[in-house]
C-alpha cells in the first residue's frame, strides 16, 4: 500500500491538535459540551472529529492521557536534582499544580467516562516515583506516617484530586491552590506546619 502524503498526514495531525485544544477549553468553559459544539468550536464539521474520535468518551480519554503525561512530566522536573526529600515533595507538588488549574475540571469528567480506576491506572508511574520519594524521607526521619510509603502515596494523589474539587468548588481560591497543596501535602507526611508552611514559601518566591 502506498504510504499516505506527509502533507496530508500534517493536515491531519494538525487538525488533531486543534480539536484536543479546542476540546479542552470547551469542556473547562461547559463540562457538558457535545461534540457539535468542539466541532463548531474548532471550526471543523462533525465527520472530523468523529474521524479521530468515535465518540464523546474516546476525546475525554485522549484528553485524560495527555494530561496525565504532562503532569507525570512535571512530577519528574520538580524533584530533579533535589536530595531533600520534603523540597522534593514540596517542588513536585507546585510543579504539577502548574498544570492541574488548567487540567482539574476534566477530574470531574474522567471520573464518570474513564473511571477512578483508570484514572489511577494512568497515575501508576506517577505513585511510583512519589513512593521512592517518600520511603526515602520516611527512611532518613524527614517523614512521620503510620503509613508505608505506598499508601502514604495513594493519600497523597486523592489530597491532591480532593484539593481540585475544592477548587472547583469555589472553596479554595486557585491563585492559592497550588500553596496550600503542598503544604497539605507536607504535613501530611508528617512535617511540623510551620515547617512545611516556610519551606513552600521559600520555594513559591
Amino acid at each position: 500500500m502506498a504510504a499516505m502524503p506527509s502533507g496530508h498526514t500534517s493536515r491531519a495531525d494538525a487538525n488533531r491538535r486543534r480539536i484536543l485544544d479546542v476540546a479542552l477549553a470547551e469542556l473547562l468553559r461547559d463540562p457538558d459540551a457535545s461534540m457539535d459544539q468542539i466541532a463548531r468550536a474548532a471550526g471543523v464539521v462533525r465527520r472530523t472529529v468523529y474521524g479521530h474520535f468515535p465518540n464523546r468518551e474516546a476525546l475525554i480519554s485522549t484528553l485524560v492521557d495527555e494530561a496525565v503525561q504532562a503532569l507525570s512530566a512535571a512530577h519528574a522536573a520538580g524533584r530533579e536534582g533535589v536530595e531533600d526529600p520534603a523540597e522534593s515533595v514540596a517542588r513536585s507538588v507546585l510543579a504539577v499544580w502548574e498544570l492541574a488549574d488548567r487540567y482539574r475540571l476534566l477530574i470531574a469528567l474522567a471520573q464518570r467516562t474513564v473511571t477512578m480506576q483508570g484514572i489511577r491506572e494512568r497515575l501508576a508511574p506517577v505513585r511510583e516515583a512519589a513512593t521512592g520519594v517518600l520511603r526515602r524521607g520516611l527512611d532518613e526521619g524527614v517523614f512521620s506516617s503510620p503509613l508505608p510509603a505506598p499508601a502514604l502515596a495513594y493519600v497523597h494523589e486523592q489530597m491532591l484530586v480532593a484539593l481540585m474539587e475544592a477548587v472547583n468548588d469555589g472553596l479554595v481560591a486557585a491563585r492559592e491552590a497550588g500553596r496550600c497543596a503542598a503544604v497539605t501535602v507536607l504535613t501530611a507526611a508528617g512535617v511540623p506546619a510551620s515547617k512545611a508552611t516556610e519551606l513552600v514559601a521559600k520555594l513559591n518566591d
